[in-house]
């Protein structure tokens, strides 16, 4: 029993001290004097039965000891932990989403791919963010029945010559990789998908270096819309959302033209226009004509400036556009951005795993032709 009497001495000892570190700051001088002389009473008491006795009768004093000390502990911890991480994302790193397709192929929102490794689909799923896309017409017919299934994995169910299908996307995505048409007649074993619906690009954004220097041509930003008008003359953030992922292309004072699907700018205190590639190594892939990249499209109705119209930018304001050019709602329409808007610079994409996990915009084009878009974005894309 001496061997059990000695263990429970040192379990009390040990919890003694533990409150005796928490309650430093409530104890008073003489207080403190006391509780150290009981600690070192019990630890050096011979009989253990004796100390367990003295120790259980200080215990009354402080009703949380024990498990309910400890869980005390690991609560105090959890709010330090929460704080500091609340405070990192508001300061330095905030997780974001990519929504929309306007920045591909740099950053992807929800999109149709094919070439995945082959893995069951759980692990495609927790590692590429994937649902499977596959569906192979077993009757000759025309296309009916499309209904749109909302939910946690929405998808859309439709009909072909008397069979039913179903694949993972809303009507507009499913439209584009899978070509469904009701115009159109499909002949029996046609592949209508053979790939998978992948989620969109999950990103840290760098919030801590507009603190101490402003944004750079080029750079990939997030900011709120907050104040900005679509073209249908609704506030963006109820039309569009809350926070919206463009590149960079043009400083406050400096003058910008875009024709022929090329975007020039005339900086600050210059006297030239000149193509914007040329002022930033970063719109060279954009211009390249490979991987989905397409320049800058001048050729679509309500923007702000194309042809031989020029637009300044207000002074505290920022020209943001998609690299996406074709399918990108962007300062063309709602115009320049105020600093006051700017979250934070793109800085690392953690999530699915791709050729562009990691740090944002360090990856060239893949070397294959642009082509001409199908009804919503490049087939190329699909392949990345």
């Amino acid at each position: 029993m001496k061997f059990f009497d000695r263990r429970k001495q040192k379990k009390y000892y040990r919890e003694l001290l533990a409150i005796r570190k928490n309650e430093d700051d409530l104890l008073s001088a003489a207080e403190k004097e006391s509780f150290d002389a009981l600690l070192a009473a019990i630890q050096c008491d011979p009989d253990p039965r004796h100390a367990v006795e003295i120790a259980q009768a200080k215990m009354k004093h402080f009703p949380l000891h024990g498990n309910y000390g400890n869980l005390r502990n690991l609560l105090d911890l959890l709010v330090v932990v929460g704080a500091v991480a609340f405070g990192l994302r508001a300061l330095f790193f905030q997780p974001f989403r990519i929504p929309t397709s306007s920045m591909q192929p740099t950053l992807y929102g929800v999109h149709y791919r094919t070439g995945l490794p082959k893995c069951n689909k759980f692990l495609k799923a927790i590692v590429y963010g994937a649902r499977e896309a596959k569906a192979t017409t077993k009757s000759a017919g025309m296309l009916s029945g499309v209904q749109y299934v909302a939910g946690l994995f929405d998808c859309v169910r439709f009909t072909i010559g008397g069979d039913t299908y179903e694949l993972p996307g809303d009507v507009e995505k499913i439209t584009d990789y899978a070509g469904l048409s009701n115009q159109k007649f499909y002949a029996a074993n046609t592949t209508l998908a053979d790939g998978d619906l992948v989620i969109g690009d999950h990103l840290f954004v760098e919030r801590f270096s507009l603190y101490w220097r402003e944004p750079q041509r080029g750079d990939v930003m997030v900011f709120t819309t907050d104040g900005l008008t679509g073209m249908n003359g609704q506030p963006l953030a109820e039309s569009g959302g809350a926070y919206y992922i463009k590149r960079l292309v043009a400083l406050p004072g400096d003058t910008i033209k875009l024709e022929n699907n090329q975007l020039y700018v005339r900086p600050k205190g210059k006297d030239a226009f000149v193509p914007v590639q040329q002022l930033d190594p970063r719109f060279e892939k954009v211009y390249s004509g490979k991987g989905g990249y397409q320049g800058h499209n001048s050729d679509m109705n309500g923007m702000i400036v194309y042809g031989k119209n020029e637009y300044t930018i207000p002074d505290r304001h920022y020209f943001m556009l998609g690299d996406n050019s074709a399918f990108s709602g962007d300062s063309r329409f709602f115009g320049p951005v105020p600093r006051k808007n700017l979250v934070g610079r793109a800085f690392v994409c953690f999530w699915p795993l791709s050729r562009r996990t990691g740090l944002i915009d360090r990856k060239g084009p893949i070397d294959e032709p642009t082509g001409k878009p199908m009804r919503y974005t490049f087939p190329v894309m699909w392949k990345q």
